[in-house]
C-alpha cells in the first residue's frame, strides 16, 4: 500500500510539474474545446450515418444562388404532372354553405358525386375486399347495421352499452383468431378496436414506447424494422419522437434477423415484423424474430393488418403458414384490420397486447381538467359507434365457415394469378408469396410503363419501389375477373414491347424518377408538395 501511494504522489508531481508551464484559462479551456469538437463530430457522423454523404452534399448544393429557384420551378412541373386535372375540381369546391338548405335534394348530389368516382368493381388491388354490388348482400347487412348505431358513441359507456359490448366482442374474438385460446399466449390478450391499421400501428407504438420506457428507464427510444414494414411506422415514428432503424430485407425479400440483432442497442425498445408485408405479400420470420426480442427483453409488434383475417383460415385450410401470431414467445402487440378481409366498413382494425400490463401504457388517463375526470384508451376520443356496430355485424353473419370459404377462394385465385404472371414472358413474380399480395417485375420492360397500360385498361395496381415493380392484392372482387386481368396484363407487356416509351399522361416517368433519384429528402418534398396541393 505504502508503494502505491508513493507511486501516486510522484505521479501528480510530475503531472503538475508538466502542466504548471500552461496557463490556467487554457487548461480549462482545451478540455471544453475538446469536448465540443467531439460532439460536433459525433453530430456530423450521426448526420451521414442517417442520411448519407450524397443527400448531404445535395443539400449543400442547393444552398448556392439560383439552385433553390430552379429546384423549386421543376417541382412544380412535377406536382402538376401528379395532379392530372386535379387543380380544375379543386377550384370549383363549394367554399360556402348554400343560403337555402337543400334538404331531402341533397341526396341527388350525393348521387352526382359519387357517379364521378372510379368504376372500382373487380378493378382495384385492395381497396374494396367486399364481393358483389354496394346494394345487395353483405354490402347491404352492414350498411343496415351501420345506420342502426350511427349516432353512437363508445366514448359515453354508461350510455351506449351496446356499443361497448360489441367492441369488447369483436376483439376477444378476434383474439381469438390469433392465438388467445393457446397456453403459450398466457391467457390474457387483451385489445381495443381502432380506426384504422395506422391508428393501431400507432397505438401499438406508443405503447411499447411507454411500457419499456417504464421497465427500462429507456428516454431515447429506437424502433427496428425491416425496408418492407408498412409507413405507417414512420408516421408513428415522428409523431412519438423514435430514431428508426431500418434494415434492407435479406435475398428473399424477408427481415433480416441478423440485421435486426446488429441493430439492437440499450435504447431499443421494439421490433416489427409483418405478416404479410404490404409490398410482396411475404411473411417474416416471426418466430426468429420472436426469439430475439424474448433474448433482449423488447417489444415485437407483429403487423397483421393484411392478414388477420386471412391466414388463421388459410392455416386451417392446409395451406403451409408459418407460426405467426400470439402462441409465437416474444410477440407482444399484434394489430389486425377488419375492414379488410374482415369484410367490415371502412374504418375498423383491432391493436391487441398480450396482457394488461403492456395495454395500461396505451390509455391517456388525465385528473386535473376543469371538465372532469379524463380517460381515453385510443387516439379518437369519440369514435363512431356505427363502424363498430358494422364489424361486429361483418363477424357475426359469416361466422367461421363464412370466413373459411372466403379464403378458400381468395387462396385460390392468388396461386392462379402467380401461375398467370410466371407463365407471361418478360415478368416475374418476387419472392414465393404466402398470402393474397402478388408482386411482379420485369427485366424486360418499364414495369411502370406496363402499369399506365394497365390504368388505360381501367385497373388500379400498386407500384412499388426497391425494386422497381407492381402488386395486386385479390380480393372477393376478383375472383370472377381474374382471367381477364391477366390477359390484359399480357397485352400490356405486349404492348411496352412493341412501343417502349411512356404513354401520354402515364405516370411511369415521375415512377422511374423518384426510384433513381439518390437525395430522397427532393422525393419527399414532391411528396409533401403533391398533397398540399390535393387537400
Amino acid at each position: 500500500m505504502e508503494a502505491a501511494a508513493e507511486l501516486a504522489l510522484r505521479l501528480r508531481a510530475a503531472a503538475n510539474g508538466r502542466l504548471a508551464r500552461y496557463e490556467p484559462l487554457a487548461l480549462v479551456a482545451v478540455p471544453l474545446l475538446a469536448l465540443l469538437v467531439a460532439r460536433w463530430v459525433h453530430a456530423a457522423a450521426s448526420a451521414v450515418a442517417d442520411r448519407g454523404l450524397v443527400a448531404i452534399a445535395i443539400a449543400a448544393v442547393k444552398l448556392l444562388p439560383g439552385v433553390s429557384g430552379y429546384i423549386a420551378a421543376e417541382k412544380k412541373k412535377v406536382v402538376d404532372k401528379m395532379q392530372s386535372g386535379g387543380t380544375s375540381s379543386k377550384n370549383n369546391r363549394r367554399a360556402e354553405l348554400p343560403t337555402i338548405g337543400l334538404g331531402e335534394e341533397v341526396i341527388k348530389d350525393l348521387e352526382t358525386l359519387k357517379a364521378k368516382d372510379v368504376d372500382w368493381q373487380g378493378k382495384c388491388s385492395g381497396t374494396v375486399y367486399i364481393a358483389g354490388s354496394e346494394s345487395e348482400g353483405h354490402f347491404e347487412l352492414i350498411n343496415k347495421a351501420y345506420s342502426m348505431f350511427s349516432h353512437t358513441n363508445p366514448l359515453h359507456q354508461d350510455v351506449f352499452k351496446s356499443v361497448a359490448n360489441m367492441e369488447a366482442e369483436v376483439v376477444a374474438m378476434t383474439a381469438a383468431l390469433l392465438g388467445s385460446k393457446e397456453k403459450s399466449s398466457g391467457g390474457q390478450i387483451c385489445g381495443n378496436m381502432t380506426s384504422g391499421g395506422t391508428e393501431s400501428i400507432l397505438l401499438a407504438v406508443k405503447t411499447s414506447r411507454d411500457y419499456m420506457r417504464s421497465k427500462k428507464g429507456i428516454t431515447k427510444p429506437e424502433m427496428i424494422i425491416a425496408e418492407s414494414a408498412h409507413s405507417a411506422y414512420d408516421k408513428a415514428a415522428e409523431y412519438f419522437n423514435i430514431k428508426v432503424r431500418r434494415v434492407p430485407v435479406n435475398k428473399e425479400f424477408l427481415a433480416d434477423v441478423k440485421g435486426f440483432k446488429r441493430c439492437i442497442n440499450g435504447n431499443t425498445i421494439m421490433m416489427v415484423g409483418s405478416a404479410p408485408g404490404f409490398p410482396h405479400g411475404l411473411i417474416d420470420p416471426i418466430e426468429e424474430l420472436g426469439e430475439l426480442a424474448s433474448r433482449y427483453d423488447i417489444c415485437l409488434h407483429v403487423d397483421l393488418c393484411l392478414g388477420g383475417f386471412v391466414l388463421p383460415f388459410a392455416h386451417k385450410l392446409g395451406y403451409p403458414i408459418p407460426p405467426f401470431d400470439f402462441s409465437v414467445k416474444g410477440v407482444t402487440s399484434i394489430s389486425s384490420d377488419v375492414h379488410k378481409y374482415g369484410l367490415a366498413p371502412k374504418g375498423t382494425s383491432v391493436v391487441l397486447y398480450r396482457n394488461h400490463e403492456i395495454r395500461k401504457h396505451q390509455f391517456v388517463a388525465v385528473t386535473e381538467w376543469t371538465g372532469g375526470l379524463y380517460i381515453s384508451p385510443t387516439i379518437a376520443g369519440s369514435r363512431p359507434g356505427g363502424l363498430i356496430a358494422g364489424a361486429w355485424a361483418a363477424m357475426m353473419s359469416l361466422g367461421l365457415n363464412g370466413y373459411l370459404d372466403n379464403t378458400s377462394r381468395i387462396m385460390e385465385v392468388s396461386k392462379k394469378i402467380q401461375r398467370g404472371i410466371e407463365e407471361i414472358p418478360g415478368l416475374f413474380v418476387i419472392g414465393k408469396p404466402d398470402m393474397t399480395v402478388v408482386a411482379f417485375g420485369s427485366d424486360v420492360v418499364d414495369i411502370f410503363e406496363v402499369n399506365d397500360i394497365m390504368s388505360s385498361k381501367g385497373w388500379h395496381l400498386n407500384a412499388l419501389q426497391r425494386p422497381n415493380s407492381l402488386h395486386i392484392c385479390v380480393t372477393l372482387q376478383h375472383t370472377t375477373v381474374y382471367n381477364e386481368f391477366l390477359k390484359d396484363l399480357q397485352d400490356s407487356v405486349n404492348t411496352v414491347k412493341a412501343n417502349p416509351g411512356p404513354i401520354s399522361g402515364g405516370m411511369a416517368p415521375i415512377y422511374g424518377a423518384a426510384g433513381k433519384m439518390p437525395d430522397r429528402g427532393t422525393v419527399r418534398e414532391l411528396l409533401v408538395e403533391f398533397m398540399d396541393s390535393s387537400c
